[in-house]
């Protein structure tokens, strides 16, 4: 599959007959029917498949070198016509006097070339230097084979740069894996992005582990998709007993593997991300860093095509919410990292400045209500008392009787100095000087309660008035920095979006949430509620996860309606926080994190249309509001996401957003009415 930068390959552990040469051929015909059916575009088999690894002196043997011979002769003939991806299968090839353990790389009636192993494992139950010379023994760099002229050597990489850019393979043998210095590791220097393992590895107590452990680590050094495949049970005799253990993995995650001993033909088919792994190098400067210890060698490309299948399902997990751990217990200990990855920034801070006071503002929502846990953590570790942080509660024209209870509550249980200042009348007096009209309402003469009814009367489709919101924003700002050094609230996902007010909550002294998306901070606050607190402040805490998402900068209506809940203007978190991660941590063009969204649970709970609306607004958005994001202040990176601009985003300010809104062109979106906060 190589829609937006996918391929799919699969591994394959065919049964086997140790010795019978057509019986193996015959069951990897039938597996690569299967790797047809399911449009893999490359398929491996084990080491010495053809054959069988365990046939000892056989090796010797000209009738059983002469049997896998004609296989190879077999499958490129049925390559014609049956599977026309790129095939790796294993046999013992006599070349220049010497026998080699060989890879034989083939595709639609042509041979493309052949590796030996380049390392023979000669030490407890392996003898492989007993039968084979080692690859880097061979003379010749081509042969005359099966009536073609074939590359020959342990210097081939397989380039499919025509049909499919970023798409080179490497292959190396089993035992090259376990060496210090893999072969493959320089084929990942010289421009492989797949890496193909052809094994015979036996089980024993542990080895599995092992095993995993070192495909997911190699994938992670060569930032590279690897494909490894071992020998079946059925090459089981004599003292050894193997399993079939077949690993998919890319730049360090085990994306799939089979269990071990099962009896039947097994094909295991993942897509791996090629444009993804290309952008991970693209970033990794070190990666480019180590190409000149390996300049002296050089490498003969083959070419190859992959061909374009008809539309098929992602054969491929993606999360719909890749900040989120799925699991109980990896989320707990998520929570618990995270949480203490800020409180030790946090308390670095305070250490630094001094004994002087602390402040934050308390709105009773999801942000400040985290970072007033991390700052109440951060004193205890400190051994400082909570009543240095004064927290403060700030109701204006819009906040809610819950919000205001939880603050009030929350300040109390915590046992901070809390303190509440009603920022109306300041606010108020701010218009007037101004001459502002808030809703074209004349302020002159007008009460606090005078001017709450007008607004309640309002119509909710024309309650939108930047200045009577940033001035309230500003506002608090103003306050908590007048007062002592501030401890910021605002998540990475309102910076991303620019839903924050320059200078307002935008800005602080340090800011333990700068990293933070909101989809996570809400899971935050509940690991808190549910392991750190317990009683009437976890009800609280609980009570404002629950709380919909409100910036509360505008008055509910006369019948308690709220008229500007977040997520019905810039859309769900959730959607907004999986297209930041693949836009920012892996540079995904808009129509690639589109299909990655519509391939989720996302297709359950939205629209294609509605996911891609929010799309274009997310891009409008991003590029609309770097300048806010030029100047934010400290806070720790938690996480692969980071717009810090001192750390991993660096963007111009007047950056244009064409060139990522073109493919939104073909079918034009329809603008929303919505409240961009400035």
């Amino acid at each position: 599959m190589i829609q937006h930068g996918f391929v799919r390959v699969a591994a394959a552990v065919p049964q086997l007959r140790v010795g019978d040469c057509r019986a193996n051929l015959r069951h990897m015909s039938d597996v690569l029917a299967e790797a047809h059916h399911q449009n893999a575009a490359v398929a491996v088999f084990p080491e010495l498949g053809l054959t069988g690894y365990t046939c000892g002196d056989l090796f010797h043997q000209t009738a059983l070198q002469r049997g896998a011979l004609h296989a190879v002769d077999t499958l490129l003939q049925q390559s014609e016509r049956t599977f026309r991806g790129l095939t790796a299968v294993g046999l013992p090839l006599l070349v220049d006097d010497q026998l080699y353990n060989c890879a034989a790389v083939l595709q639609r009636g042509r041979l493309l070339g052949v590796i030996p192993k380049s390392y023979l494992p000669n030490y407890k139950e392996f003898y492989d230097a007993r039968w084979f010379a080692p690859g880097f023994r061979c003379r010749n760099q081509n042969l005359n084979l099966l009536g073609q002229s074939v590359p020959f050597g342990v210097d081939l990489l397989f380039d499919a740069g025509a049909t499919m850019p970023g798409l080179v393979v490497g292959v190396e043998i089993c035992e090259d894996l376990w060496t210090p210095l893999p072969p493959s590791s320089f084929q990942a220097l010289a421009g492989a992005t797949v890496l193909l393992n052809l094994s015979a590895s036996n089980e024993v107590i542990g080895k599995a582990a092992y095993r995993r452990q070192l495909v997911i680590g190699q994938s992670g050094r060569c930032v590279a998709g690897y494909v490894y495949v071992s020998a079946g049970v059925h090459e089981s005799t004599t003292d050894l007993v193997f399993g079939g253990h077949a690993l998919i993995a890319e730049n360090g995650t085990l994306l799939a593997e089979t269990p071990r001993f099962d009896r039947a033909d097994v094909l295991l088919a993942q897509d791996l991300d090629i444009d993804r792994l290309v952008n991970d190098r693209i970033k990794t400067n070190s990666f480019g860093d180590v190409q000149p210890m390996v300049a002296q060698r050089t490498w003969r490309r083959i070419s190859f095509q992959v061909e374009r299948p008809a539309a098929t399902k992602l054969m491929r997990d993606v999360d719909a919410h890749p900040f989120v751990p799925r699991g109980k217990e990896q989320l707990r200990e998520r929570c618990e990292e995270i949480f203490h990855t800020q409180v030790a920034g946090l308390a670095k801070r305070i250490e630094h400045i001094g004994a002087g006071p602390l402040t934050l503002g308390v709105s009773g929502g999801l942000d400040s209500t985290l970072a007033l846990l991390v700052a109440c953590k951060t004193l205890d570790l400190l051994k400082s008392p909570r009543t240095r942080l004064e927290a403060i509660t700030m109701p204006g024209f819009g906040t809610s009787q819950r919000t205001l209870k939880n603050a009030q509550a929350l300040m109390k249980h915590l046992g901070v100095s809390g303190r509440e200042i009603d920022i109306r009348q300041i606010c108020l007096d701010e218009m007037l000087a101004l001459g502002h009209k808030p809703f074209g309402v004349d302020l002159k003469g007008l009460t606090l309660e005078e001017l709450t009814r007008n607004l309640q009367k309002l119509p909710a489709e024309s309650s939108q008035d930047l200045v009577f919101e940033n001035v309230q924003a500003r506002m608090r700002t103003s306050l908590l920095m007048n007062k002592a050094f501030v401890i910021g609230t605002a998540d990475v996902s309102e910076l991303a979006l620019g839903w924050c007010t320059y200078n307002g909550d935008h800005m602080s002294m340090y800011n333990p949430n700068i990293s933070i998306p909101k989809t996570l901070v809400k899971f935050l606050v509940r690991w808190a509620a549910e392991n750190e607190f317990e009683g009437a402040a976890r009800r609280t805490l609980l009570d404002i996860v629950a709380t919909q998402i409100s910036p509360e900068l505008l008055p509910a209506s006369d019948n308690g309606q709220m008229p500007q809940p977040t997520e019905g203007v810039i859309g769900p978190y959730e959607v907004l926080d999986f297209f930041l991660f693949h836009f920012l941590r892996y540079g995904a063009p808009p129509e690639k994190v589109l299909f990655l969204a519509e391939h989720t649970e996302f297709d359950r709970s939205y629209t294609a249309a509605e996911l891609r609306q929010w799309l274009a607004q997310f891009l409008r958005r991003f590029f609309a509001n770097q300048f806010k994001r030029s100047c934010l202040p400290d806070g720790p990176k938690v996480g692969t996401i980071s717009l810090s601009p001192r750390g991993d985003w660096r963007m111009p300010s007047d950056a244009a957003a064409r060139v990522w809104l073109e493919w939104a062109e073909e079918k034009p979106i329809k603008k929303q009415q919505r409240t961009v906060k400035k």
